[in-house]
Parts: structure tokens; C-alpha cells; sequence
């Protein structure tokens, strides 16, 4: 299944099940191409069902599941993928547990991290934080010009993240991201498609 990162949604912490498959429905509905579950504080036997459940519910849609962090996980559920960030299992040992096809993204915010990345195998990677955020608390901003730096330095496939919104997103157009990846844009919406649709909107227009 090749990703479309287009408008990549990241799942916010501890949402009930329904809850989460119901704003999950919704926002694919709105356009939402790629999502990933993130349960950092979460039980492994909790994350597994969420886990299964959304990758149960997914795969008939054609929509690929990014598992973060858990690679045990991942690879129980039969997700498409694996997100890991800096501070967890490293990208080569991670490149030596999956197999070729599952999808490998690394977080980064610099371009030495971005190369590492790309040198070590990455499929994509997510840079951030682009712009302030509240639903990542370890989140740093990028420094100035960080951004336009990485990406005339990278071949692979990236997305922008961190504290992306309807208001902002255009600020991201025209620098040769595959897309953008958002949290609390689409999870706190009083309604997840209109809110995926209209990030879509002005993420196409020109």
C-alpha cells in the first residue's frame, strides 16, 4: 500500500475506542489520506486494541495505520507502518526488525537528523514542530530557516508538524512538502470532516 501523506492525521492520547473510530471515520471522509496512533502513556494491552481495532477499520478503506514508537505493536496488528522519534529505538534497528514493505517514518527538526534518516532508510519524515503546539509536550519549534534547509537537502518524502491549523497551513505551501501532518486541527474539531476538508481546500489552493 504506497502512502499518500497528503493530510496525514495524528491521533491524539487516550481517546476512548468509539470515540476514536468514530473521528477517524469522519475525518478520512474529510480527506484525511494517512493516520497514526500515538499512545505514549497508554497500557501495552490498551494500545493493542486500539491498535487493531483502527487497523481492522482501516484496511478495507485503503488507509495505511502508522504505529508510533511500538514497533511489538505494529508488527502484532499487521499495521502498515512504524514512527519513531529521536529519543527511541534507533532507525537502523528498527530497518533490522520489519520487514521491506512496512512504511518507516522518523521524527526530526534539524538536518543532520533529516540525513541520518534518509541515510538510514526512512521512507519519510515528519519536521517539527513548524509552528507552537499543545498536544505534544516534548515538542520543540524549529529554528529559523530549519525548515527550507532540510528540504532542499532531502530526496525522500516529508510532512510538516506541529500546531498546524486552518489558518496557518498556507504558510506551508510551495516548499516541497508531500504533505502536512495534524493533531488537535482535526481531533478537538466539533466536526472532524469539515475540518479535514477545509485543510485540504487550502492546502490545494494556490
Amino acid at each position: 500500500m504506497k502512502p499518500n501523506y497528503n493530510l496525514y492525521l495524528v491521533t491524539e492520547e487516550s481517546v476512548p475506542l468509539e470515540e476514536l473510530l468514530s473521528i477517524v471515520d469522519q475525518a478520512i471522509k474529510g480527506g484525511v489520506t494517512l493516520v497514526q496512533l500515538r499512545e505514549k502513556a497508554s497500557s501495552g494491552k490498551s494500545f493493542f486494541e486500539k491498535a487493531k481495532a483502527l487497523n481492522d477499520f482501516l484496511k478495507p478503506l485503503r488507509i495505511p495505520l502508522i504505529i508510533n514508537d511500538r514497533i511489538d505493536i505494529a508488527l502484532a496488528v499487521g499495521a502498515a507502518g512504524i514512527h519513531v522519534g529521536q529519543d527511541d529505538m534507533p532507525l537502523t534497528a528498527v530497518k533490522s526488525i520489519v520487514n521491506n514493505e512496512m512504511i518507516v517514518g522518523v521524527s526530526v527538526s534539524t538536518l543532520e537528523e533529516a540525513k541520518r534518516a534518509e541515510r538510514d532508510g526512512a521512507d519519510y519524515v515528519g519536521i517539527g514542530s513548524v509552528f507552537p503546539t499543545s498536544s505534544k509536550n516534548d515538542a520543540e519549534m524549529l529554528s529559523e530557516g530549519a525548515l527550507a534547509e532540510i528540504m532542499s537537502n532531502l530526496e525522500i518524502p516529508a510532512v510538516a508538524i506541529g500546531g498546524i491549523q486552518q489558518e496557518n497551513i498556507g504558510q506551508l505551501k510551495n516548499k516541497g512538502l508531500a504533505g502536512v501532518s495534524v493533531v488537535s486541527a482535526i481531533m478537538r474539531a466539533e466536526n472532524p470532516q469539515e475540518a479535514a476538508a477545509n485543510l485540504i481546500k487550502e492546502w490545494h489552493q494556490s
